[in-house]
């Protein structure tokens, strides 16, 4: 795992000043080698965390002097071994035994056709010499940032973290209203934009290009939607659990291939165990190492299924009581998300990665499940509205919700009833895709009308975040309505929250994570089952749980999902209270909201009137990355 950054600019020379400070900025990306490499208009930056083959020689930027080509590279190819042999018996020699020289010849002999032919997570920038020509790809799932920005005369400069690309004199740092709405309602920024205006991120499975005078636009070489549109027949329900079971223990073989230490977080949920006990298969128990936290909160610690699990699955087990000091991580970890992001699972998923990092460098983990199996409480509340809706008025649906909030006592447990029942209540009046979009919505637009400046608010409230939704809703609109939620929850909340979550997270303590369920061939597989086999009633991830009867504990399958989740309510009323408020009342952030409509969800928060720990969380975290360096 790495940081990459570079600099392309056809009109003045190579800046290795700024590159250097850029890649400075993300040490903890690749602590273990850093180097810059410069041609007459582009400059190539690259900080390494060494995985696999640990040879200097393996150090970036590369370049190939045959082929003109040089790379920067961040990510793993899981694949790179018969991709090797492929190459080799095309005549390709190596001098190398790493995945980046891989794919720079999978690049000389394939051209961008090569992404396609990638098993992994990648984030890259490719020079071609001879061409002029720079190439910038992201993997299938969008596991790897890559932030960037088009310069004046065509060029552009780009980044794995927006700290560093905002470190470019020409880089924006004024906020986008769009992206300050879709942060507002969701509490992450969506991909189609940037918190920073002019600033945009590579999409998923895309690639752009740029050569001197010519404007290219993203290209997509892999498109998930096309695999709902096609679906497959299977034998059988059990057919398709064992292809399921097999197709996972591929996945986690490929990515057990390390030179450093590798282990895995475990929660003693359906996900994590599921890897957990592929690696078991794969590897002896002595070798097979996990990890997991808690906190003294009541309801917020997995330890004991944690530890049931791997005593059952016979694996060396560490866990740990977390004692957060807030104070400093939030701050901290506002910062490092790069963008304004305020799912609080951050701050478990920071720690854990704090406290495998002492022991390996490479982690395995469940992320991806939940989308791709239907494994979420919200596809069961797309279900009910389902049902419900139809007989249900609107207006008795709206009067309903206003009486929840008023005589419904709201409680600070993680996620708990009360909270589930509001939200459920508050979208069952509106459209199926609407509905599904309110379940996860932090403030809603009648909350930014009384929360923001008047000044302003025409400028965020003059741009709905549920365009982008209507939009994916659109891409598979003759699908089944599960296949349906199932795209636009990968193409948004995974992408944008699930999986920035744990890079930022993990590569703040140089750990580097791997993702097994989003193996390309399982996220192919899981668009093309029927959705019936994934949520069989009320039965969340039903195929996922079938074939792993053989492997996991029945109360294992059975158990209800409870969530990676910090007991934010609690600190919000405790020790975090001073900072979370200095924070949310920053001149900054004053500029932007009304203090009084600030006060007041205080208030209502500290009283115990309402639950406002999502909401002042988000606008805690706002204030502390407006307030960043």
């Amino acid at each position: 795992m790495c940081g990459i950054a570079g600099i392309l600019d056809w009109r003045s020379p190579p800046r290795e000043d700024v590159a250097a400070d850029m890649i400075a900025t993300m040490h903890h990306r690749g602590p273990d080698h850093s180097s810059i490499v410069s041609h007459d208009c582009l400059t190539l930056a690259h900080c390494r965390l060494a995985i696999i083959d640990l040879d200097a020689a393996s150090n970036q930027p590369m370049t190939d002097t045959r082929s003109g080509l040089s790379i920067v590279f961040n990510g793993e190819i899981y694949n790179y071994r018969a991709l090797r042999h492929e190459l080799e018996a095309a005549g390709a020699t190596f001098r190398t035994n790493g995945d980046t020289e891989i794919v720079l010849q999978a690049f000389a002999r394939w051209g961008t056709n090569c992404f396609s032919r990638l098993n992994g997570m990648f984030a890259l920038a490719i020079w071609d010499d001879s061409r002029r020509r720079l190439v910038l790809a992201r993997d299938r799932a969008g596991k790897k940032p890559l932030f960037f920005q088009r310069l004046a005369d065509g060029g552009v400069v780009f980044a794995s973290e927006l700290k560093a690309l905002r470190l470019h004199p020409q880089v924006s740092s004024s906020i986008d209203p769009a992206a300050l709405s879709q942060y507002l309602s969701l509490a992450y920024v969506l991909e189609d934009r940037c918190i920073l205006q002019g600033v945009e991120k590579v999409l998923p499975a895309h690639f752009l290009e740029f050569e001197h005078g010519r404007s290219m636009h993203p290209q997509c070489y892999w498109n998930l939607a096309s695999f709902f549109h096609d679906k497959r027949t299977f034998r059988n329900e059990a057919a398709a659990a064992a292809e399921l079971a097999e197709l996972i223990d591929d996945a986690v073989r490929l990515r057990l291939v390390s030179d450093v230490p590798i282990g895995a977080f475990l929660s003693g949920g359906v996900d994590s165990s599921v890897i957990v006990a592929a690696m078991r298969v794969l590897q002896p128990a002595s070798q097979t190492r996990t990890f997991s936290i808690g906190f003294d909160e009541q309801g917020y610690s997995e330890l004991p299924e944690a530890k049931a699990m791997a005593a059952f699955l016979g694996v060396s087990h560490q866990d740990r009581i977390v004692d957060a000091d807030m104070a400093h991580v939030l701050p901290m970890l506002a910062k490092a998300a790069d963008e304004p992001f305020a799912d609080t699972s951050i701050i478990p998923t920071y720690h854990l990665a704090k406290h495998a990092r002492e022991s390996i460098t490479v982690a395995l983990s469940g992320d991806g499940g939940d989308e791709l199996f239907l494994g979420y409480e919200t596809y069961i509340a797309d279900q009910m509205h389902r049902l419900l809706s139809p007989v249900i008025p609107p207006a008795l649906a709206r009067g309903l919700a206003s009486m929840s909030r008023t005589m419904v006592p709201s409680s600070f447990g993680k996620v708990s009833f009360d909270y589930k029942l509001k939200q459920f209540l508050a979208g069952l009046a509106l459209p199926f895709e609407r509905a599904h979009y309110s379940w996860r919505e932090i403030f809603h637009r009648s909350d930014l009308q009384t929360l923001l400046n008047p000044d302003l608010a025409k400028q965020v409230l003059g741009h709905d975040p549920f365009d982008r939704f209507a939009q994916l809703f659109a891409d598979v609109r003759s699908c089944h309505w599960l296949d349906q939620v199932s795209y636009v929850d990968i193409r948004t909340f995974m992408v944008d929250d699930v999986l920035v979550k744990v890079d930022r997270a993990t590569m703040q303590s140089s750990l580097e994570a791997r993702a097994p369920f989003l193996d390309h061939r399982i996220m192919e597989f899981a668009a093309q089952l029927p959705p019936r086999w994934k949520l069989y009633g009320l039965r969340t991830k039903h195929i996922l749980k079938r074939s792993q009867r053989t492997r996991l504990p029945s109360d294992v399958l059975s158990r209800r999902k409870r969530g990676f989740n910090a007991p934010m309510a609690y600190w919000l009323t405790g020790g975090l209270t001073d900072l979370a408020y200095e924070a949310t009342t920053a001149p900054a952030m004053l500029s932007w909201f009304r203090r009084e409509a600030i006060d007041q969800l205080w208030t209502q928060h500290r009283d115990r009137k309402r639950d406002n720990s999502y909401r002042l969380s988000s606008l805690a975290i706002l204030g502390m990355w407006m307030q960043s360096p």
